[in-house]
């Protein structure tokens, strides 16, 4: 039995314009010691998810399907049933440390307060062993600074101290909402190196959350690839990156920055972009989210929302198992963007 199972989830948000289904019908598993990865575009739904798995869902949010932690049901369940795993079984780093710490304590005793919480140690030992992990996640000369505010330390340095919070009482699911926002590129390699070295390190599953293509390459096993809400595109991250079905997989490949381009005087070729903007949760179509901004869509993706399906492979090639699509038009498509 999977560690996480996620069926057929909706979560319902009420809008100004009225009710909208931010979340639309969402699947997946997870077994203990994976790492999948969760990529779009903002707004697309992936920190509503999270969300919803960790039950922070807003009081106004309606959640349909089933969310499962080792087969024990998540949806509909209290706040006092939730805070007994958060924290414990289920761990989140999120992506601005500054807003996650509170300014008015220390890093020492929000470390420990985890440990004190669900593990029931007393003060002394828990700030023993908060010590112990602000060491283990690189905080220098963590001994003197325990006593010290979340203001007194870099941003790189925040996000290791949310970790070392995460990771306190050894959760079997680790989540990483965008671990590295706001990082310069060294801090940003440093911290997701020690991410998924703890990882390996306890057993845990992890749950990436991203936006950007290199970070999930590097990262994670499996990937999903999530639009309006919905998973447009999923499977072994290898096959994702070598086969992208979806015009919206694709037309994110291209959109990203490419390092050392010939430099000179003249014209630069314009980044590319995916044409459209992206509707208002109100405004998505009853079919295919991505219809109104893919150049391949018909009437029939407007108005019938395509199942997953396996991908087919380049000729004389076998299809990578589990490597989903949900396009009505892959198969042609595909033909037609091979190089």
């Amino acid at each position: 039995m999977p560690l996480l199972e996620v069926q057929d989830l909706t979560i319902r948000l009420q809008t100004p314009r009225g009710p909208a289904d931010a979340v639309r019908g969402l699947s997946f598993s997870l077994d203990k010691g994976e790492a999948l990865g969760l990529i779009g575009e903002s707004g697309c739904g992936k920190s509503l998810t999270v969300m919803a798995l960790m039950g922070l869902l807003p009081d106004s949010a309606q959640v349909r399907g089933s969310i499962r932690l080792d087969g024990q049901e998540l949806v509909g369940r209290d706040d006092r049933f939730l805070c007994r795993l958060r924290g414990d079984r289920l761990a989140m780093i999120f992506q601005e440390p500054m807003t996650a710490l509170n300014p008015l304590h220390t890093i020492g005793h929000q470390v420990a307060e985890p440990l004190r919480l669900h593990r029931g140690l007393p003060a002394r030992e828990a700030r023993a062993q908060a010590l112990a992990l602000l060491e283990r996640v690189g905080i220098p000369d963590a001994a003197r600074r325990l006593d010290a505010y979340p203001h007194q330390f870099s941003g790189g340095q925040r996000q290791r101290i949310t970790i070392a919070m995460a990771l306190a009482c050894s959760p079997d699911l680790l989540i990483a909402d965008e671990p590295t926002t706001a990082l310069d590129v060294t801090v940003q390699r440093q911290i997701l190196d020690l991410i998924n070295e703890l990882v390996d390190e306890r057993g845990m599953a992890l749950l990436l959350i991203s936006h950007d293509l290199g970070v999930i390459a590097n990262n994670v096993d499996r990937m999903m690839v999530m639009y309006g809400g919905t998973v447009v595109e999923s499977g072994p991250t290898e096959a994702v990156f070598s086969r992208m079905a979806h015009p919206y997989t694709r037309g994110l490949f291209a959109a990203r920055p490419r390092l050392g381009a010939a430099r000179g005087s003249g014209p630069k070729p314009p980044l590319a972009t995916i044409a459209g903007t992206v509707p208002e949760l109100v405004d998505l179509p009853a079919g295919c989210a991505f219809s109104g901004r893919c150049g391949f869509s018909t009437d029939e993706c407007v108005q019938r929302r395509p199942e997953a399906e396996a991908v087919p492979e380049a000729p004389g090639t076998a299809a990578q198992a589990g490597h989903l699509v949900r396009c009505w038009r892959s198969h042609e498509w595909l033909l037609e963007a091979a190089p």
